[in-house]
């Protein structure tokens, strides 16, 4: 991934969302080529000259100062998913970013000891790559659709755009498709040297026309709560709560821990999950060889 196309697009594309009027501008009916803000009106907005603005959006961004960046983010209007994401393209490659920790492979076993202990809910941890690296009995249970034996983790957005069955699985497909490329476009700002990362997204986009229009709008998002709605093949519909929690020790990890309505009929499905996952564990371990 080339840094200062990154940078570039990203910025391109935030002011073709906004129109002058949004941004109160005038427009005096002059005709337009495109809806959204000029270049010299986003300089304007943001207090720069416009040279200055053009030089960045041609994604040289060396030596661009944290007030520039947040006077930016002001005039395109930026969440906070999207300001954060603005900083990380901006610094790509200076050393605050060449400090970082690398993204872990695996999971520390007072962390799988956690995962183990949430019998209740289903909870796993994942990379930034999306890559599910540890989950406990019911997390397993509830992706079992998932969990492969090709040798490799299972991985959230190989699994939405590549396996058909996902689309089955997810009620509201669309959404975590778009949620999941947001995520990996966030990553790949916080690390654009991952390899591994390039990869995958190479992947997807030679595999994928949904993911490759997906990606080519730069957006991204922070998936700290919400609701996702599954089809499970065992219990059928669940409509889940979610809370996503960073592992301050391992950067890079999130845990994610699902929860159901008490008294819904999501919980119940829930509960009964559990009891088949206790009865496939328990008849794994008693067909295996001693």
């Amino acid at each position: 991934m080339d840094r200062r196309s990154e940078l570039r697009e990203f910025l391109a594309t935030r002011r073709a969302r906004i129109t002058p009027d949004q941004a109160g501008l005038s427009w005096y009916g002059e005709n337009r080529r495109v809806p959204g803000l000029r270049r010299e009106e986003v300089a304007l907005l943001a207090g720069v000259s416009v040279d200055y603005y053009t030089k960045l959006e041609r994604g040289t961004a060396r030596g661009v100062s944290d007030e520039v960046l947040e006077a930016l983010a002001r005039a395109l209007r930026l969440d906070e998913a999207e300001r954060a994401h603005l900083f990380d393209l901006a610094r790509a490659g200076t050393a605050t970013v060449a400090r970082r920790r690398s993204t872990r492979r695996n999971v520390r076993p007072s962390v799988q000891r956690i995962l183990d202990a949430m019998t209740h809910a289903p909870a796993f941890v994942r990379n930034g790559r999306m890559d599910l690296l540890a989950a406990n009995q019911l997390g397993r249970a509830l992706y079992s659709v998932r969990f492969t034996d090709d040798g490799r983790p299972t991985n959230t957005a190989r699994f939405v755009f590549l396996d058909p069955s996902a689309q089955d699985f997810y009620i509201d497909w669309d959404d975590v498709a778009n949620d999941a490329v947001a995520a990996l476009r966030s990553e790949a700002g916080r690390n654009p040297d991952d390899r591994r990362l390039s990869d995958l997204v190479g992947e997807l986009a030679t595999k994928s026309e949904a993911f490759r229009t997906r990606w080519a709008a730069h957006n991204v998002r922070y998936h700290d709560s919400g609701t996702k709605r599954l089809h499970h093949p065992v219990v059928g519909d669940l409509t889940l709560d979610y809370e996503a929690m960073e592992l301050a020790a391992d950067t890079g990890l999130i845990m994610f821990a699902y929860t159901a309505e008490p008294g819904s009929a999501s919980a119940e499905s829930l509960a009964l999950l559990a009891s088949w996952a206790a009865t496939e564990q328990h008849a794994a371990g008693a067909s295996a060889p001693s």
